[in-house]
């Protein structure tokens, strides 16, 4: 198989997903003119605010509740429900008259949606067990979240010629009808068994105590931080920059980003044939370094033509693929089978925890100290907090490290299926933090 869309199972996974953020980005379109239309010109602003920090605040505080409310459902029966749930609020959107009655529906869509997200990643690597392909299919699952957040403003602006703009609303539960449809025809494969005992928190916070305790989890939290700074001033501020230095914000700013996401499908493309070459953490300090270079050098520069910002621009892309597209590979091997779904929760939690500080501080800084002078700022603080994440996560990171297990028994299940040496049980295998292995063990030199 040379493609991942050769496989069955991940090609009608893959349209759920297109079909899921196409809903997603016509909501957001939708979203932003609805807070025009409730408060105006004088408070649109603070009501698209709103809705995004309620945003941050579901996606930040409860996935992790949410995964482990779903860890009993079979995957298929609870991803079909979530996203037949995201349509069925989508369609009151369209009648509301207070901001208190749209807060309230996308507070409950976003809900639903961060319990979505990290089930449907936790799916791909089962469906695709083979490193190869899943790592060729992080890639198509990047270029469809880069492609979306480009094309749906257009694909809205489309539509808008011909509903009005209330009707968004109905076209983006549409998309959900579709995204229903390719779940229920997917063969999802089983995960094992998901035993969890004890309090609620306890379970509800199993993802966060592995990433907290694997110093490769923690690494790649630091990594996307590093990037979300830089790339933050990218996403608030392109706007701004077309608007201030190139006199075109409406003409211009879809034209950089276009140039942006050509950067990012292109970097997607490229990342599964990197890795087979260099480890996931090189590919990603690389492209931390790589944006934090290009965007310091940027800014010490004069602004230069519009030639020479479509390649800038590409590159700003390109760099933010190499990070964001092994990190899936790199929570894959770090988990067991039966805690991906946990700890992709609990990396999509401290994701947008590191975007929530990122967004704020990129467009106060541009107000506040000028555009090129933020930009360098962000760069120095990404390039320092990935140096940081040199510390954190060794170079040296074997999957398989031995250790010893004295406190059981010799016909304990886990001995049966790796067998130990001496009284100490002594063996060695791929390496996750669980019941039976709660402290990281050392990698020997």
């Amino acid at each position: 198989m040379t493609s991942p869309l050769a496989n069955r199972s991940f090609r009608t996974l893959f349209a759920a997903q297109v079909c899921s953020l196409l809903a997603v980005g016509l909501l957001t379109v939708a979203l932003s003119l609805a807070a025009y239309r409730l408060g105006g010109v004088a408070a649109g602003g603070k009501v698209l605010g709103l809705l995004l920090a309620l945003k941050m605040v579901a996606y930040v505080g409860l996935a992790p509740f949410a995964e482990s409310v779903l860890a009993h459902l079979p995957r298929k029966r609870a991803m079909v429900l979530l996203d037949f749930g995201r349509m069925l609020l989508l369609l009151p959107m369209v009648f509301v008259t207070q901001t208190w009655q749209i807060a309230a529906l996308a507070f409950l869509f976003f809900v639903l949606a961060s319990g979505f997200t990290p089930l449907f990643q936790s799916v791909i690597p089962d469906v695709l067990p083979e490193e190869e392909h899943y790592t060729k299919a992080l890639a198509w699952s990047r270029i469809a979240y880069t492609l979306e957040s480009v094309l749906s403003p257009v694909i809205a602006a489309v539509v808008l010629k011909i509903v009005a703009p209330e009707a968004l609303f109905l076209c983006a539960a549409l998309a959900f009808v579709g995204s229903v449809g390719f779940l229920l025809a997917t063969r999802f494969p089983d995960r094992g068994q998901v035993a969890r005992k004890g309090p609620f928190l306890k379970r509800a916070f199993r993802g966060m105590t592995i990433y907290a305790r694997t110093p490769r989890l923690r690494g790649l939290f630091l990594l996307n931080f590093a990037l979300s700074l830089v790339m933050a001033w990218v996403l608030v501020n392109t706007v701004v920059y077309a608007g201030a230095r190139l006199g075109d914000a409406d003409g211009l700013y879809p034209v950089l980003m276009a140039g942006y996401g050509f950067g990012a499908a292109l970097g997607a493309i490229t990342v599964p044939r990197l890795l087979r070459r260099i480890e996931e953490r090189s590919a990603m300090l690389a492209g931390v370094f790589v944006f934090a270079s290009l965007a310091a050098g940027f800014a010490l520069v004069p602004p230069p033509p519009l030639a020479l910002l479509l390649p800038i621009w590409a590159g700003f892309g390109l760099a933010s693929s190499l990070v964001l597209t092994p990190g899936g590979l790199v929570i894959t091997r770090s988990a067991a089978r039966q805690d991906r779904a946990a700890v992709f929760a609990a990396q999509f939690s401290l994701s947008h925890a590191g975007w929530l500080v990122a967004y704020p501080l990129a467009g106060w800084l541009a107000s506040s100290a000028g555009l090129e002078h933020a930009l360098l700022v962000l760069a120095l603080a990404g390039a320092v907090v990935a140096l940081v994440a040199t510390r954190v996560w060794p170079a040296h990171d074997p999957l398989e490290r031995p250790h010893s297990h004295p406190e059981l028994p010799a016909d304990h299940p886990h001995l049966r299926d790796n067998p130990g040496h001496g009284l100490a049980h002594r063996h060695a295998h791929a390496y996750h933090i669980d019941d039976l292995h709660p402290i990281w063990s050392k990698a020997p030199n």
